[in-house]
């Protein structure tokens, strides 16, 4: 798994949440038969942002977060 994949997958799990505009990741959306993936996906994007690869912000941003 790279970054654009990871990241790719987990926009299918990005909603809006119940405050005005403003989204959140949800595993709740995606099967359970794929959680696994979408939370190895999440763990990935976060070990990037931990290592200063890319920022918070921009993760954010490319999930389409902000």
């Amino acid at each position: 798994m790279d970054l654009d994949s990871a990241i790719e997958l987990l926009k299918n799990a990005v909603k809006y949440s119940h405050l005005e505009n403003q989204k959140h990741i949800d595993l709740s959306l995606v099967d359970a038969q794929e959680r696994h993936r979408y939370e190895k996906a999440l763990m990935y994007c976060r070990a990037k942002v931990a290592q200063g690869e890319l920022s918070e912000e921009e993760l954010h941003n490319r999930l389409g977060l902000i």
